[in-house]
C-alpha cells in the first residue's frame, strides 16, 4: 500500500491577495543563494513555483522570481543535479 508523505505547508499571498497553499517539494541552494520549490496543494490545480528564500534576522521570507530566464537556469541547473544524484 502507497501512502502519502507528509510535506510541510506553507501559505503565499499572491499580487491580488489571495492566500494559497503550497507543499514544500525542495529546498536547495545555488550561486549562494537559498531556493524553495513549491507544489500546489490544490489538487484541480496542480502548480509547481519557484522562489527564493530571503532571511531577514531570524525570519525567513519567499520572495517570487520576476526573471524568466533567471527561473529557468535555476530549475534546469536543479534538474541537472537531481539526474546527478537521484533520491533512493
Amino acid at each position: 500500500m502507497e501512502q502519502d508523505s507528509i510535506r510541510d505547508l506553507v501559505t503565499v499571498e499572491d499580487d491580488q491577495g489571495n492566500l494559497l497553499s503550497y507543499e514544500v517539494e525542495a529546498l536547495f541552494e545555488m550561486q549562494g543563494e537559498s531556493y524553495a520549490l513549491l507544489r500546489s496543494n490544490d489538487r484541480s490545480n496542480e502548480e509547481t513555483v519557484l522562489m527564493r528564500v530571503e532571511e531577514d534576522g531570524k525570519e525567513q521570507y519567499l520572495v517570487g522570481l520576476s526573471d524568466k530566464d533567471d527561473k529557468d537556469a535555476i530549475l534546469d541547473a536543479y534538474q541537472v543535479a537531481v539526474d546527478a544524484a537521484p533520491a533512493e
